[in-house]
């Protein structure tokens, strides 16, 4: 169901108002071009640490998925594998959805991951997985995703759009590169010494592919063990 209202209490914030302003003609001109609905109905974005890229998918009705941005991040902390423990320092790695919306973050726009899920809260390390991941502005990070003020900006847009839409969750995968064949392999050798963090990949490469073959975003249910499946 269409929600106006929450964009409407978003733009009362002068920061998403200046946003929608500075952003809205440059993303109606991207979605031309490249022959998207603008506003966006509903959105997907895919989070590649290795890669330090953040994907923004926008959903086409019949035809599932096209990509519509590619956004850098430009600033990282830890390394690959999945968040475990609170002052780890680790961008989480699983399958979220945009939780939290700040309109007036420290990071000037910021989107919050429904960090921890069930499988990070059934597989931490010690009592406290921690929390308050964002994809945020700014360009400092300790276990966050900073995409710059420029490009959050964007992005709080379309993710606006959407959920005024009516989408009420935004799925947001986070893997540790992307788990193609060969990128996959290759850390399959540089890990190899890690069966748990190799099995754990496997699990997560199972809905990377779901998505690659199909063009649409599966359902992500978790069992009992901490492990992702998929519908």
């Amino acid at each position: 169901m269409a929600q106006p209202a929450f964009k409407q209490r978003q733009l009362q914030y002068p920061r998403v108002r200046a946003a929608f302003v500075e952003k809205e003609p440059l993303l109606k001109a991207k979605f031309s071009e490249k022959e998207l609905a603008y506003p966006p109905a509903n959105i997907f974005l895919r989070i590649f640490k290795n890669e330090k890229q953040v994907e923004v998918w926008v959903g086409s009705g019949q035809n599932g998925y096209q990509l519509a941005e590619i956004y850098d991040i430009c600033s990282s902390s830890g390394g690959l594998g999945p968040k475990r423990a609170r002052g780890d320092r680790q961008v989480p790695e699983g399958f979220y959805h945009i939780s939290h919306f700040n309109p007036a973050s420290s990071f000037h726009l910021s989107l919050g991951l429904s960090y921890p899920n069930r499988s990070d809260r059934i597989l931490k390390k010690g009592s406290d997985p921690g929390g308050s991941i964002y994809i945020h502005g700014d360009c400092v990070t300790i276990g966050c995703i900073p995409i710059t003020d420029d490009r959050i900006k964007e992005l709080y847009v379309l993710a606006v759009e959407a959920r005024a839409a009516g989408q009420a969750r935004i799925p947001v995968h986070v893997f540790p590169a992307r788990l193609d064949s060969l990128n996959f392999a290759a850390l399959q050798r540089e890990y190899a010494g890690d069966g748990a963090l190799i099995g754990f990949w496997e699990n997560l490469k199972t809905g990377y592919d779901r998505f690659q073959s199909s063009g649409r975003v599966p359902k992500v249910t978790i069992d009992n063990k901490g492990k992702y499946l998929f519908e």
